[in-house]
């Protein structure tokens, strides 16, 4: 009984702090534009409009590799260009595998194989293009444009866990799998709440390109 009221109040303190942190209301961070064209179950279909994004390769986990990505993005938006300028925070925040790594069946934001690399992306506001975007000092960042994309989407909340992670790309796959679709490509694992967010109201999700599986395809 008294851990679990010592829970609670650890709970609604960060929540106060970020009430206070943020002065006293909610923000609302841009985010990438899409449109659902089709729902399977707990699964959306969207389709993406392009936009552009700040990104850096880094190694570690899939746990790890969020963080000290955050960190090397973070410092470009908050002024480490060569215009000293903030840029605005926007949400998600992508992970996925670089290019050249196959992720286990079982294991999305957007890993590739150069050792274990993850590319990790912060969205650009919409109002810059790619020449008012200031340049990074870090040779690490780069500025690039996302193009339109149709993905497979599975929202979920809890904790930033592999085991989490792991357990909503399984349902993501077998919803696809259900309708004759496979998933292709390195999963993206988009995370919407900054850190102190109390893990029961954060906003997780997985995201795959997909296309009919070969059964499928063979009998049309």
């Amino acid at each position: 009984m008294k851990r679990a009221t010592i829970i609670i109040v650890a709970v609604i303190a960060t929540c106060v702090f970020a009430a206070v942190a943020f002065g006293g209301r909610i923000v609302a961070y841009e985010s990438p534009k899409y449109r659902v064209t089709e729902q399977l179950g707990s699964v959306e279909i969207r389709e993406y409009e392009p936009y552009l994004v700040a990104e850096t390769v880094v190694d570690g986990t899939i746990e790890s590799a969020g963080n000290r990505g955050f960190r090397i993005l973070a410092r470009y938006i908050f002024g480490a260009n060569r215009d000293s300028r903030k840029v605005s925070m926007t949400s998600p925040v992508t992970q996925e595998k670089a290019e050249g790594t196959k992720l286990a069946m079982t294991t999305p934001v957007t890993q590739a194989k150069r050792g274990d690399q993850y590319t990790i992306r912060f969205m650009m506001p919409s109002e810059y293009s790619r020449d008012s975007l200031p340049t990074p000092n870090d040779a690490r960042v780069q500025i690039r444009e996302v193009p339109t994309k149709v993905y497979a989407a599975i929202r979920y909340s809890g904790t930033w866990s592999r085991r989490n992670y792991d357990k909503h790309l399984e349902e993501l796959r077998t919803a696809l799998s259900a309708e004759g679709f496979e998933s292709v490509g390195e999963p993206v694992w988009a995370r919407y709440n900054p850190p102190f967010t109390p893990w029961f109201l954060r906003r997780n999700e997985i995201l795959t390109e997909f296309r009919p599986a070969v059964a499928r395809q063979d009998s049309g």
